[in-house]
């Protein structure tokens, strides 16, 4: 039987302060290239729910994509653009009526984030002055509609905002926005509780500079790593350097506790640069940096996958920072072929054509920002699938459903038997970076395998994995949406309560009465009872008041889904009912 255990905060197996950094997986979506060939919305929001794209920014707040995400459990940041940035910093009441229209309004649609202008210093730096009062105003404007808590507000900068990258700890902002913008915005981030937003782009940076390396560059891991010579700080891969200088550079202006948030992430497939000649006199190639060709789907394939994996993987942290998230919003959705043509390289960042067809392989999404399984390699044999099966049953794995005569002993293969031992292993560790090794005897996916509740087969381009009977599941939890008002909570509490769900520490003197809100206490009834009813379908619904998560929800959640402050009765992930 599945154990019962109590924790004021939601984790995923056990509070561990060492545990791996974690991050969520979105997409930007674009639209001002391609106005009319693009999907329509529902068909926009099917692709997304197909490939299990759990949050997703926009670059307006277009009534009809809002109304067609509701109901869905995708995290939507919205966007006052550029243009009206000016109006919100001069009048509390537009900003007012910009929230009370565009965030307000759709209480079923999980809008956690409002980006105020973006790219403001490169784009409109004659709005650089105003930009922290409309952020300051947006804010307050949240705050009278009951907001504040659920939705964050920020503004994307270029990381050519910062003047000096390298060494990372030199980093630094320019001097015309350090102390005038960059220090008032940080001031105010860190007191509301948001993040600065960044758009990286590591690929185009490697095209305009030929002393970087590709593989550096990509993220490859054979990639000869640099030195801080300041810090003595190692660097596998351009990425990282980037994050810490932008880190440093904040540092710099006394921030210490804002996070980073990087709202666009992009490796161009092909193209070029505009004002760029065509190839020869070109733009450099993302490969052998010969000059011959354009931005390439070969490497526009491998950064993606290198960078889905490690958000995936939690493996998010950087030399600097070990225990930093990372939440990326990958540039872009769809290929904008409106945009210069398509021998334009703003024309080719999509994952998808506009046709809803991928324009190359990629890892996945892993369903709600880091959801893995580890599974038996059956090429490497039995002998070593068995050294797999019997390391992960001697250490803590929990081996008895494949024993024989339990539910999970047939079919009787070795290769069967081991992916459920490495699965409950690999979950019962919090899904480690290492967790899913076993001397490669075992790999990491991030796509759930398909084939129903009770048995389920996956195949790779080289190895079948094998069909198993049962499996250790991926965590999850049910958690209220603030947004749906007190009225409705009380509803699904009372359900809750009423129907399985074990309240009793939520009572007034209990240990996780505090906070007594609405929010904390039906966020606690609805995972109790969801997880009583070893989350089922159907269980996490609560009419609309509630939907699932796969991750352990971070500071920036609370309110819409209030819960890293107060205590969850979560069942052990690892343990099936027999």
């Amino acid at each position: 039987m599945a154990t019962n255990v109590s924790l004021c905060i939601l984790l995923l197996h056990h509070s561990d302060p060492t545990a791996e950094a974690a991050g969520d997986l979105g997409v930007s979506l674009g639209a001002v290239g391609n106005k009319n060939n693009m999907p329509d919305q529902s068909s926009v929001v099917q692709l997304l729910k197909d490939n299990r794209i759990s949050m997703v920014r926009i670059y307006d707040a277009d009534p009809d994509m809002l109304n067609a995400l509701a109901g869905t459990g995708i995290k939507v940041m919205v966007m006052l653009p550029n243009e009206d940035v000016a109006t919100a910093a001069a009048d509390k009441s537009y900003a007012l009526r910009w929230v009370r229209s565009n965030v307000a309004a759709y209480p079923h649609t999980q809008i956690n984030g409002v980006a105020v202008g973006n790219e403001v210093f490169d784009m409109r730096p004659d709005l650089s002055p105003v930009l922290v009062q409309a952020m300051t105003n947006v804010q307050d404007a949240l705050a009278q509609q009951g907001l504040a808590d659920a939705v964050k507000v920020s503004t994307p900068i270029a990381f050519d905002a910062l003047q000096v990258s390298w060494p990372p700890s030199s980093g630094r902002f320019k001097d015309d926005i350090a102390q005038q913008v960059m220090r008032p915005m940080l001031a105010f981030l860190q007191r509301t509780g948001s993040y600065l937003s960044v758009n990286l782009y590591p690929c185009l940076t490697y095209m305009n500079q030929p002393d970087i390396a590709r593989d550096y560059a990509l993220g490859n891991a054979n990639a000869a790593a640099a030195t801080d010579p300041k810090t003595g700080l190692r660097y596998n891969n351009l990425l990282d350097a980037q994050l810490d200088a932008t880190y440093f550079a904040m540092e710099a202006l006394g921030s210490l506790g804002v996070s980073l948030k990087q709202t666009e992430h992009g490796c161009a497939s092909g193209g070029r640069p505009k004002g760029k000649p065509p190839p020869r006199g070109g733009g450099r190639r993302l490969g052998d940096g010969d000059g011959a060709a354009a931005p390439s789907k070969e490497n526009a394939q491998a950064y993606m996958n290198n960078l889905m994996n490690r958000v995936l993987s939690g493996r998010t942290g950087t030399p600097h920072r070990p225990d930093a998230d990372m939440d990326v919003y990958i540039f872009e959705l769809f290929n904008e072929n409106g945009k210069g043509g398509p021998d334009d390289i703003e024309a080719n960042y999509g994952l998808f054509y506009p046709n809803m067809q991928k324009v190359y392989e990629f890892v996945g999404f892993g369903g709600g920002g880091g959801a893995s399984w580890c599974v038996a390699n059956a090429a490497v044999g039995d002998a070593r699938l068995q050294a797999a099966l019997d390391y992960a049953c001697g250490h803590g794995a929990d081996c008895s459903a494949i024993q024989p005569g339990a539910s999970c002993f047939q079919p009787d293969t070795k290769l069967a038997h081991a992916s459920y031992a490495v699965n409950s292993y690999y979950q019962r560790n919090g899904r480690a970076s290492g967790a899913c090794e076993f001397a490669g005897a075992a790999y990491v996916v991030y796509q759930e395998p398909a084939g129903g509740e009770s048995c389920f087969k996956t195949t790779t381009t080289t190895t079948t994995i094998g069909v198993y009977c049962c499996r250790a599941t991926a965590a999850s939890w049910c958690v209220a949406n603030a947004a749906v008002g007190d009225a409705r909570l009380q509803a699904g509490l009372d359900y809750a309560c009423g129907h399985g769900a074990d309240c009793g520490a939520i009572q007034p003197g209990a240990a996780c009465f505090e906070p007594n809100t609405k929010a904390a206490h039906a966020s606690y009834a609805f995972n109790s009872y969801y997880q009583r009813n070893r989350r089922g379908s159907g269980t996490c619904d609560f009419s609309g008041a509630a939907s699932i998560v796969y991750q352990q929800p971070k500071q920036e959640d609370k309110g819409r889904v209030k819960v890293n402050t107060y205590r969850i009765e979560a069942w052990d992930q690892n343990s099936e009912d027999t």
